[in-house]
């Protein structure tokens, strides 16, 4: 147990001390990737290649070091603004330091196993991730007696890990929005996701009143977001409380409107922008993205789907898979090939809406009066049920020059779109995954309380005790990086921090819900039981929005690498001056 002479604030220091301990050994592996991949000056795709393992390890060693970090200022502003600020250690502390002491073991653990391919020395380990006052830091945070009372406070304080510390604004957009999760979605929730349904109109109506739609669109286009800043925050409020409802069935709607409406402010033209975006406020239409394709999945610049031009448009040729939301869209954002010169990779592609009707089924099928048909059925899923995901085929539909995005200009100009539209995908994934392990926690204290295991409540015996702990520290950390992280997007920062952000929070949503359902007992097992629903659910978090090998090794690693390139370049223009 800690020293009860050491206050908060020592505390907290020794953490910040530990993790900087802990920032040296992992610059120390960057700087190693980076001298092997770098040739000339720029980063060789084909050495990267040759050290993926290190390149995915280093990358969620940096994500977990970053969510310690933010986790830290957290707890520090909890501090400022509680009504004791000198007082003793409180709820938001003791997860951010426990949690910065098992992101510190994590990385350790992972860079010892195999310290010559990370770089480093024996000598250099002595002095970083073996250092005596990192390792004392790490065995006192760590203490068994320690994670199972925090365990036996949270379950006192019924699931509550700590102040949100959201503006006025924000917090009241919460509160309506948990209302509308608790009382709309959550009744539906079981029965959508045993019997595969679509979402039904409950939700959808409710949800187009409160404006839901619109949170990502100006209010000069009669959305939410002001028209001057963006509102990130606001959008990962609202997507964690739908989350906390259900993944399939509300917290993923905002997604898709989300993705287009970026994608027109970035290359719309301004009549596409006045025609399109107030109708995605409205939800009249919904949407749908079609972009992955069934043999290229995150190459985007493989992509075979085709444009081909005709009289007053375009013709589309081709495949689409993991459309989610296509059949009940009544428009897609599709990435086609608009030069069939495949040496121009993704400079030959362009972006398209694409109209049809709408259809509540497994499958559709719609013909144009000129012959050309789009058809899509549902891909059987294991989780992530409400919106069906479809693969859909293109057979000479017709699309006009006006749903161009962008118009002339526009052409081949479609990947630089979808980035664009795919910006806030992560981010707000990461939002999902919060929602999603809010509820599976939410479960696992009310039923460590129920359930009774040898005359006790299992929340009684120190296992549990332990498990409802760390589930804690993670969940805040993993909304308080998740809510840092929004702030920075608002500012026009944290691109790669959303990369991290939504590489973290998914694989710890797969470890929480599995908690959840573990503490359930064969509970946990049955369908008739919300947490299997959260564990199947939380299984494609990883997996959409950037799956997490592509972010760690195309996204994250890259960025690390690059800004050490830069801070080597700075040092020696520095040293020759």
């Amino acid at each position: 147990m800690t020293d009860q002479s050491i206050s908060a604030p020592q505390l907290m220091q020794r953490a910040r001390d530990a993790l900087a301990t802990t920032d040296k050994a992992l610059e120390a592996a960057v700087t190693s990737l980076r001298d092997h991949v770098v040739i000339e000056g720029r980063i060789s795709s084909t050495r990267l290649d040759d050290y993926q393992l290190v390149s995915y390890d280093t990358a969620l060693s940096a994500a977990e070091a970053a969510g310690a970090r933010f986790v830290l200022d957290y707890a520090d502003r909890a501090r400022q603004q509680s009504a004791d600020p000198q007082g003793p250690l409180s709820l938001e502390e003791r997860c951010a330091l426990i949690f910065t002491a098992e992101a510190i073991e994590s990385i350790r653990a992972r860079l010892e196993l195999r310290p010559q391919d990370y770089g480093l020395t024996r000598q250099q380990l002595a002095n970083t991730l073996d250092s005596e006052a990192l390792q004392a830091f790490c065995t006192e945070q760590l203490a068994v007696e320690r994670i199972a009372d925090l365990g036996k406070l949270v379950a006192e304080a019924d699931g509550r890990t700590g102040a949100y510390l959201l503006d006025e604004d924000h917090e009241m957009m919460r509160d309506t929005f948990r209302k509308f999760a608790t009382d709309v979605v959550m009744p539906l929730a079981e029965e959508i996701h045993r019997h595969d349904l679509i979402i039904p109109d409950e939700i959808l109506e409710g949800l187009t009143e409160l404006g839901c739609f619109g949170l990502s669109i100006p209010e000069r286009y009669d959305g939410l977001q002001p028209d001057d800043r963006e509102d990130n925050m606001g959008m990962i409020v609202v997507t964690e409380e739908l989350s906390r409802g259900s993944l399939g069935a509300a917290g993923s709607l905002i997604t898709r409107p989300e993705i287009l409406s970026r994608a027109l402010l970035k290359g719309g033209t301004e009549a596409q922008k006045e025609k399109w975006l107030p109708r995605l406020a409205a939800a009249d239409p919904l949407c749908a993205v079609a972009v992955t394709e069934p043999n290229y999945g995150s190459d985007v610049a493989g992509m075979r789907c085709k444009a081909t031009r005709t009289e007053g448009g375009w013709l589309i040729n081709g495949a689409k898979t993991w459309c989610t939301f296509g059949g009940k869209a009544g428009v897609l954002l599709l990435l086609a090939r608009t030069d069939p010169d495949l040496s121009k990779g993704h400079k030959g592609l362009s972006m398209f809406l694409v109209e049809k009707p709408s259809s509540n089924g497994h499958e559709f099928k719609h013909e144009q009066e000129g012959g050309g048909v789009i058809t899509g059925k549902a891909i059987a899923t294991i989780g992530y049920r409400g919106m069906h995901s479809y693969d859909v085929f293109f057979d000479n539909y017709f699309v006009p020059d006006d749903n161009l995005l962008g118009g002339p200009e526009g052409e081949g100009k479609g990947f630089y779109f979808t980035m664009a539209g795919f910006s806030g995908g992560r981010i707000q994934t990461a939002a999902r995954a919060v929602g999603l392990m809010q509820a599976a926690f939410d479960r696992a204290i009310s039923y460590a309380s129920e359930r009774v295991v040898f005359g006790n409540p299992i929340g009684h015996y120190q296992l549990t005790q332990v498990k409802l702990g760390r589930m804690a520290a993670y969940l805040l950390a993993s909304r308080q990086f998740t809510y840092s992280v929004g702030r920075l997007m608002d500012e026009g920062k944290g691109g790669m921090e959303a990369s991290m952000v939504k590489f973290f929070t998914c694989k710890t949503a797969e470890w929480v819900t599995r908690e959840a359902q573990q503490i359930h007992g064969g509970m946990g097992y049955a369908e008739e039981t919300a947490v299997s629903r959260f564990f199947l659910d939380a299984r494609v978090l990883s997996i959409f929005e950037g799956v997490e090998e592509i972010l760690a090794l195309k996204v994250i690693a890259r960025s690390l690498i690059e800004r050490s390139l830069i801070e080597k370049q700075g040092s020696v223009q520095a040293n020759a001056t």
